[in-house]
């Protein structure tokens, strides 16, 4: 199974992190340089819940926000 919000489809992101080196010019350097960077997922919060699609329980992935909006029918 996908780990996708069954009612708008919100999944996985990706992105990046990024380190940093040197010291700020605020705190009197000459600025700070990307040294190395690696990839990375944003993952969305999803609930797994029971509810009603096609009149007919069903245990699936919902996002928190869908939960909140009440886009959907417990079952």
């Amino acid at each position: 199974m996908i780990r996708k919000c069954v009612l708008c489809g919100k999944g996985a992101l990706k992105g990046k992190t990024v380190t940093r080196k040197g010291q700020y010019k605020a705190k009197g350097g000459t600025g700070s340089k990307i040294s190395r960077w690696t990839m990375r997922k944003f993952f969305p919060n999803l609930q797994k819940i029971r509810i009603i699609i096609d009149g007919h329980p069903k245990r699936v992935y919902v996002c928190t926000k869908c939960i909140k909006k009440g886009n959907l029918k417990k079952a």
